[in-house]
């Protein structure tokens, strides 16, 4: 079966693409879901002066806002309606996940297929509401403290900056769930891609500039794209890692028929987590230079002063806890996601067992034996690729885009969506085939 997979993938070719309608559809609907909410992000929020709200977030774009402003597409740096994006739905299905693994009501819901994850779901959104009503409302209060950002500050102000803010979050969450449902990929994935990789030109054109003013020089913006080459490369082969497990099936016998046992894999990602430890590691960090960017400097003890400088953007302290951190969530996230004993449960009432381990318990400790070593390497790779991308920031001053963080989504997303196409197009000639065979099978019946 893999075989005959391999080759249908190999004999695809443009024609292949001009007769999958159904395909040609979905793509469409992506490229118009993602037009829209480009041009939200463009529609400011009411209320507010534009030149002075630049000006305030020109003194905080190396904080937390700055990585919120690169997954919302620019929208905070507009202050647009878009201005939360899709992270409050992001915040709010990671703690769903945490507690179903704590809770266990959460936990048996899981456990109860399509019907359990509809009920998560719905908590999810639950859960998306307070989170982006909460952040909303801190918004629009951090708006108000700023000197003529806001036209006429009040309850006014803040009730329909909430509800604008708010609504603009349960629009793109709704909008990529239309997305995932009726178009190609993931919708929310799709959603921070789309906002990466639009300003990514403007990314390019602010290094160039650095590099025509004599701020960098030649050498300095080449190493940066030779950076930036190798990172992909090896995010994609990295990404595509797997540690196959051989899963075997016993001999079963129908009527007076022995069948030999079948064979499969059971695929380990090298990076199960994915960019959740990135992105957790980063706004773990950021967060006290953006809090103290707030307040008032001089009403800081000392401590908190040295502190806030040792872990800024680029220092030696930063470095080595963005590694720590980004090592850990490596693991702590798989662990989340990943549960070797509900795997090996699964395999065991199928039928299945790894060779050389007994079903049940020895199987999942193996499984779990597996998985922390490809973690460490998983982690490793997280790290490096994160890390050496930040180095050159902090020494060059090219922009947020151009990081590990950015890089990583972007190439991760690209790779799952265009599986996901390949994915349809291997379905679209399985059809034909199964059609010609079956036009054969009736003349022959003739």
């Amino acid at each position: 079966m893999a075989s005959a997979a391999e080759q249908l993938a190999s004999n695809l070719n443009f024609a292949t693409f001009a007769k999958a309608e159904d395909l040609k559809k979905r793509l469409w609907f992506t490229l118009g879901a993602l037009l829209v909410y480009r041009f939200g992000t463009y529609i400011p929020l009411p209320g507010l002066n534009p030149d002075a709200f630049a000006n305030a977030f020109k003194g905080q774009s190396g904080g937390i806002l700055g990585l919120f402003n690169m997954f919302s597409g620019g929208a905070v740096s507009r202050m647009a309606i878009f201005a939360l994006g899709i992270m409050p739905y992001i915040s709010a299905s990671i703690i769903v996940q945490l507690m179903t693994s704590v809770v266990p009501a959460l936990e048996n819901l899981k456990k109860e297929g399509e019907q359990g994850r509809k009920v998560i779901n719905q908590y999810t959104r639950y859960g998306t509401v307070l989170l982006g009503a909460l952040q909303a409302y801190g918004i629009a209060v951090g708006l108000e403290h700023s000197n003529g950002v806001v036209a006429e500050a009040g309850w006014f102000f803040r009730i329909s900056t909430v509800v604008t803010l708010l609504g603009g979050t349960m629009f793109l969450m709704w909008l990529g769930e239309q997305i995932t449902s009726r178009g190609i990929g993931n919708g929310i994935s799709l959603i921070i891609f789309s906002g990466i990789v639009a300003n990514l030109p403007h990314a390019l054109a602010g290094t160039l500039e650095l590099g025509r003013t004599g701020a960098l020089s030649t050498g300095v913006i080449l190493a940066v794209l030779i950076v930036a080459v190798l990172v992909i490369a090896c995010i994609v082969f990295m990404e595509r890692a797997q540690r196959r497990l051989l899963i075997q099936y016993p001999k079963r016998q129908v009527g007076n028929r022995m069948f030999q046992g079948d064979t499969s894999h059971l695929p380990l990602k090298l990076n199960t987590a994915g960019v959740i430890p990135a992105i957790f590691a980063s706004s773990l960090l950021l967060l006290p230079a953006t809090l103290a960017g707030f307040s008032n400097a001089s009403t800081l003890p000392s401590w908190a002063t040295t502190a806030i400088a040792a872990l800024g953007h680029g220092q030696p302290l930063y470095m080595v806890a963005y590694a720590a951190l980004i090592a850990f969530f490596s693991f702590f996230y798989t662990a989340i996601v990943f549960n070797p004993t509900d795997t090996a449960d699964n395999l065991k009432k199928h039928g299945g067992f790894i060779p050389g381990y007994r079903p049940g318990e020895r199987t999942a400790q193996y499984i779990d034996y597996v998985l922390t070593r490809i973690t460490v390497l998983g982690a490793i790779y997280m790290v490096l690729v994160c890390i050496l991308p930040e180095i050159l920031i902090a020494e060059t001053g090219v922009p947020f885009y151009l990081g590990g963080t950015s890089l990583l989504i972007v190439v991760s997303v690209t790779l799952d969506t265009v599986a996901q196409v390949q994915g349809h197009l291997i379905a679209q000639q399985y059809e034909g085939l199964i059609k010609k065979s079956k036009l054969r099978g009736g003349k022959r019946g003739k």
